[in-house]
């Protein structure tokens, strides 16, 4: 019966880790490409959960690639349709992202810095309509409060 109990712990244990992350690397949901980036997660694993403290350097270049990738896709879409819903998620993966990125002692910093860059890109340094620099700062302040 005790080890019955012991391996019951142990399920457990490994289920939420794989579920929620340690603070020592990221869930596993950071690390299946860009779909929790692009607003197509289950809902379970915050974006600003991907950037963990302590982080080992492959695992933070998988998740940066796949931020990055999304970031360039959304950015796209969203010069395509300013206002509409991939410029609000633009906003909330940077927003969230800000957020993650607080409290790990700067090993994000250069992630942050990138996904900015690729956010705010402009064909030619045109400037970006006011309605998609509004709806941007919408998703990145709900990205922040909520992550």
């Amino acid at each position: 019966m005790r080890r019955l109990l012991m391996l019951i712990a142990a399920v457990v244990g490994l289920i939420a880790l794989g579920c929620g992350g340690s603070g020592e690397s990221a869930p596993t949901a950071c690390l299946e490409g860009q779909s929790l980036y692009l607003g197509r997660g289950d809902g379970e694993v915050l974006i600003s959960e991907c950037l963990a403290p302590n982080q080992s350097a492959g695992e933070l270049a998988t998740v940066g690639t796949a931020m990055l990738s999304a970031a360039t896709r959304l950015n796209a879409e969203a010069r395509e349709d300013p206002g509409g819903a991939a410029n609000l998620q633009l906003g909330l993966l940077l927003g969230a992202a800000q957020r993650g990125a607080e409290g790990t002692e700067g090993i994000h910093d250069e992630l942050v810095r990138r996904l900015a860059a690729a956010a705010r890109y402009s064909p030619d340094n045109r400037p970006l309509p006011a309605v998609f620099l509004a709806t941007y700062r919408r998703g990145f302040d709900a990205g922040v409060a909520r992550g």
